[in-house]
C-alpha cells in the first residue's frame, strides 16, 4: 500500500513538472507582452530579464501555498486516500487544460485554473461519501463555501479594477506626455522613471517580502519599520541614477523602465502563479508524510487535520521550481503564440484581426459612438483641441507600423508598472488573482485609452477581448467539470482508471504538440513573407508567385468537386469544400494585409499597388465563384437528391476538361509572363463561352421536357453561371498581371 502512494507521489510531481512547462507557456503573456510589443530591446535580452526575474520571484512563494492545501476544500475531512486522489485529478486537469488553451494562443488563468480543479475534486468526493457514508450530513462539511467565494470574488474583480486602473492611469500619461514624448521625457522621464520603480519598489519588496522563504527576522522587522525611509531612498536613487544615465550616456529611460518592469512582473507571477504548479504536489508529499506519522496503515482511515497546520515551504523547492519554468520560458513555442493573441489586441496601428465582427461588440461600439458625440458637443473647444493634440499618433504610428512596433514604449511602461503594482499588492495580502486577467485587462485598459480601439478596429478587438473573457469563464467550467469527472473515474476505476488517464494525458500532449508545430511552420513563413523587403520588384515576385500557386490550387479543387458531384461522394465534396475556404482565408488575409504594404512603398509606388490591389481582388473572386459551387454541391449531396444525369455528366465532363486547359495556361502566362498568348487564351475563353452557352440552353430543354428536377436543375444552372464568372475573371486577372508587369517594365522574370 506505501508503494502505491509513493508512485502517486512521484506521479505528483511528474506532472508538477510538465504543469510547470505548459503554466508557463500560458503566463509568459503576462511579462513579455509589452517589451515584446514596444521592441525595446532584443528577444534574448527581454527573456534574460524575464527568466532572473522569473528565478529571484519563486522564493517569495512561501504565502502562497496555503491554498492549494486549505483554501477550497477543508483537508480535516478527507482520508489520506481521498486526498490524493483529489490532488491526481487536479494536476491530470490541469495539464490536459492549459496545454489545448496553450496549442490555440488563448491567454487562460493558471489560477482559474487551479481554484476551479480544487473545488471539481472536492465536489466530486464529497458527493461519493455523502452517497456511501449516512453520517454525512452534506457537501457543506467539505468545501469551504466562504474562502472559495472570496477568492473567485476577488479575481472577478480584478477584472475590473486591472482595466479601469489601466485606462485612468494611460489616459492621464498620454495627456501629459503625448505620442510625441521624446522631448517631455528628456526633461520629466527621470521623475517618471523614479516614481514608477519606486512604487514597484515598495509593493514587491515592502510588501511582498512576508512571503520571501529567504527573508530573516530582523531583515522583514527592519523594512516593516522603515517604509517612509525606504521609499524616500528609492525615489531619489533612482531619480537621481536615471538623469544622470541619460544626461552623460544618452540612455532611453523608458526602455530602461520597461526592462525594470518586465522583471518585477515575472518576480511578481512568480511569486503569485507558482503556487498554481507546485501547490498541489507538494500538498500531497505533506500528506503523504501525515500518512507515514500516522504509522502507515489504513490510508481510508487517517484523516488529514494535518494540512490545516501554516505551511512552511523550503526554499529548494521553490528554486528547482524557478529553474524549471526558466528552461520552459526559453524553449516554449507556444509561449509566443500566447502572448502574440494579446499583442494583437491591443496594438496601436491597424491590421490582420484575428477575431471577426459581432452583434454585441457592434452594439457596444455604436453606444460609445452616441457617447462620445454627446460629450463632444459639450466639451470646451479649446479643451477638445488640447486632448486632440496630445492623442494625435499619426506620425508616431506610421513610424511604429512600418517597423512592426505593435505600440510605443511609454503605453509598455504604463502595463508593466500597473499590473506589478495590482498583483504585488494581491500576493503581498495572499489573495491568489489571476495575473493573466490582471496584465491582460490593463493592456486591453491602456489600449483603450490610447485609442487604438478606432473606428476600424473597434468591433473586432471588442470581439476580442470577449472572446478570451469568454475563454476564461470556460476554463472555471471546464477545470471544475473535468475535475469533476476526473476524480469520479479514478475513485471508480483504481489503478487502471489511473494507468488509462495518464496515458490519455500524453496522448493529448503529443497531438497538441504536432497541431502547434504546424501551425508555428504557417505561421512562420507568413512572418518571412511579411518580412521581406518591400518594393516594386519583390511586389513582382511575391504576386507572380502566390498568383500561379492559387491557380494550380483552383485548378485542382474545381476538379475534386466535379468529381465529387459525379460520384454523389461528400466526404470529397467535404474535402474540397474546406480546401476553397483555406485558400479563401489565406486570400483575406493577404488583402487585410495590403494597407501595411501600400504603407511601406515609396509614393512612387502607388500604380504599383494598385495593380497588385487588383490582381489581389480577382484572385479572391475566382475562389469565391468555387465557393458558391461547392457549398451548394456539398447540401445537394448531403440532402441526397436526385444527382446528375448522362448527358450533364457529360457536358459538365467537357467543361472541366477546357477549363482545366484554361487555367493552365493562365498558369503559364503568368509563370513565364508569356503575354503573346494573351489573344490564344481570350480566343480559348470564348470557345469556352460558347460550350457553356450550348449547356445552358440543353439544360432549359430537358427542364421544359421536365427530364430533370428543380433540386437538379437549380444546382446545375448555377455551376454553369459559377464556372463562367470563374473564366471571365481569370483573363481579367492576366490582363491585371499584364499591366502590372508592363508598367514596372521589369526584366526579372
Amino acid at each position: 500500500m506505501e508503494s502505491f502512494y509513493i508512485a502517486l507521489v512521484v506521479i505528483l510531481f511528474l506532472l508538477a513538472i510538465s504543469d510547470l512547462v505548459v503554466g508557463v507557456s500560458n503566463d509568459a503573456v503576462n511579462f513579455l507582452n509589452s517589451a515584446i510589443g514596444a521592441k525595446v530591446a532584443p528577444f534574448r535580452t527581454i527573456m534574460i530579464v524575464a527568466a532572473v526575474g522569473v528565478l529571484f520571484g519563486a522564493t517569495f512563494s512561501g504565502g502562497m501555498m496555503e491554498v492549494a492545501r486549505k483554501g477550497i476544500f477543508n483537508p480535516a475531512a478527507f482520508s489520506f486516500a481521498e486526498i490524493m486522489l483529489l490532488f491526481l485529478a487536479v494536476m491530470l486537469t490541469d495539464v490536459i487544460l492549459l496545454d489545448l488553451y496553450n496549442t490555440f494562443g488563448l491567454p487562460t488563468s493558471t489560477t482559474v485554473s487551479i481554484v476551479f480543479e480544487l473545488l471539481g475534486a472536492a465536489v466530486g468526493l464529497s458527493i461519493i461519501r455523502v452517497m456511501n457514508d449516512p453520517e454525512v450530513m452534506g457537501i457543506s462539511e467539505f468545501i469551504n463555501s466562504s474562502s472559495a467565494l472570496g477568492i473567485i470574488f476577488g479575481i472577478l474583480l480584478s477584472v475590473v479594477i486591472a482595466f479601469v486602473v489601466g485606462a485612468i492611469v494611460q489616459y492621464i500619461t498620454r495627456l501629459f506626455f503625448s505620442f510625441n514624448y521624446e522631448r517631455k521625457i528628456k526633461k520629466y522621464g527621470s521623475i517618471f522613471g523614479g516614481l514608477a520603480i519606486t512604487a514597484i519598489t515598495f509593493f514587491i519588496l515592502i510588501k511582498g517580502a512576508s512571503g520571501a522563504t529567504f527573508m530573516t527576522g530582523a531583515t522583514a522587522d527592519f523594512i516593516d519599520h522603515n517604509h517612509t525611509l525606504i521609499m524616500l531612498g528609492s525615489f531619489f536613487f533612482w531619480t537621481v541614477l536615471l538623469q544622470l544615465l541619460q544626461y552623460f550616456f544618452k540612455v532611453d529611460i523608458l526602455k530602461v523602465i520597461i526592462l525594470v518592469g518586465t522583471f518585477s512582473l515575472a518576480m511578481a507571477f512568480a511569486s503569485n502563479d507558482l503556487v498554481n504548479f507546485i501547490g498541489v504536489p507538494l500538498a500531497g508529499l505533506a500528506s503523504f508524510q501525515e500518512f507515514l506519522a500516522s504509522g502507515g496503515e489504513g490510508a481510508r482511515d487517517v484523516m488529514m487535520e494535518g494540512l490545516l497546520e501554516p505551511v512552511t515551504t523550503s526554499t529548494l523547492y521553490l528554486i528547482v521550481a524557478g529553474i524549471v519554468m526558466v528552461i520552459a520560458l526559453w524553449t516554449s513555442k507556444k509561449a509566443r503564440s500566447v502572448v502574440n493573441t494579446s499583442i494583437d489586441l491591443g496594438r496601436q496601428h491597424e491590421g490582420t484581426e484575428r477575431f471577426g465582427s459581432t452583434g454585441f461588440s457592434r452594439s457596444i461600439v455604436r453606444r460609445f459612438i452616441s457617447i462620445n458625440k454627446a460629450v463632444d458637443s459639450v466639451a470646451p473647444i479649446r479643451l477638445k483641441a488640447y486632448i486632440r493634440k496630445q492623442f494625435n499618433p499619426t506620425s508616431a504610428n506610421r513610424k511604429n507600423s512600418t517597423a512592426g512596433i505593435s505600440f510605443d514604449k511609454l503605453r509598455a511602461a504604463v502595463n508593466l508598472i500597473v499590473a506589478a503594482i495590482l498583483i504585488s499588492l494581491a500576493t503581498s495580502l495572499t489573495l491568489p488573482l489571476s495575473t493573466t486577467y490582471v496584465t491582460f485587462m490593463v493592456a486591453m485598459g491602456t489600449s483603450l485609452a490610447d485609442r487604438a480601439w478606432g473606428r476600424e478596429s473597434a468591433v473586432y478587438r471588442i470581439t476580442g477581448v470577449f472572446s478570451v473573457i469568454g475563454g476564461w469563464f470556460l476554463t472555471a467550467l471546464s477545470a471544475f467539470t473535468v475535475a469533476f469527472i476526473i476524480v469520479n473515474i479514478i475513485s471508480w476505476g483504481g489503478i487502471y482508471a489511473i494507468v488509462a488517464l495518464l496515458g490519455t494525458a500524453l496522448f493529448m500532449i503529443v497531438r497538441t504538440h504536432k497541431l502547434h508545430q504546424r501551425k508555428s511552420l504557417s505561421d512562420e513563413k507568413k512572418k518571412q513573407a511579411q518580412a521581406e523587403p518591400v518594393d516594386d520588384q519583390s511586389i513582382m515576385r511575391s504576386c507572380s508567385n502566390r498568383t500561379h500557386e492559387t491557380v494550380d490550387v483552383i485548378n485542382t479543387c474545381y476538379r475534386n468537386l466535379v468529381n465529387a458531384l459525379f460520384e454523389e461522394d461528400r466526404r470529397k465534396a467535404k474535402v474540397a469544400l474546406k480546401a476553397i475556404q483555406k485558400l479563401n482565408k489565406d486570400l483575406k488575409e493577404e488583402q487585410n494585409n495590403l494597407g501595411t504594404i501600400i504603407l511601406k512603398l515609396q509614393e512612387e509606388g502607388a500604380e504599383t499597388s494598385h495593380y497588385y490591389v487588383q490582381v489581389i481582388s480577382y484572385l479572391r473572386e475566382i475562389v469565391h465563384c468555387l465557393t458558391y459551387m461547392a457549398e451548394p454541391a456539398l447540401i445537394h449531396i448531403e440532402n441526397s437528391h436526385k444527382g446528375l444525369n448522362k448527358e450533364q455528366r457529360d457536358e459538365l465532363e467537357n467543361i472541366k476538361n477546357q477549363l482545366f486547359e484554361i487555367l493552365n495556361m493562365v498558369r503559364e502566362i503568368i509563370q513565364y509572363n508569356a503575354f503573346t498568348k494573351l489573344d490564344d487564351l481570350i480566343k480559348m475563353e470564348q470557345d469556352f463561352l460558347n460550350v457553356l452557352k450550348v449547356s445552358r440552353k440543353n439544360q432549359i430543354i430537358r427542364i421544359k421536357k421536365n427530364i430533370t428536377g428543380k433540386k437538379n436543375s437549380m444546382l446545375y444552372l448555377n455551376f454553369l453561371q459559377e464556372t463562367k464568372n470563374l473564366s471571365l475573371n481569370s483573363v481579367n486577372l492576366i490582363k491585371s498581371h499584364r499591366d502590372f508587369v508592363i508598367y514596372n517594365d521589369s526584366d526579372y522574370f
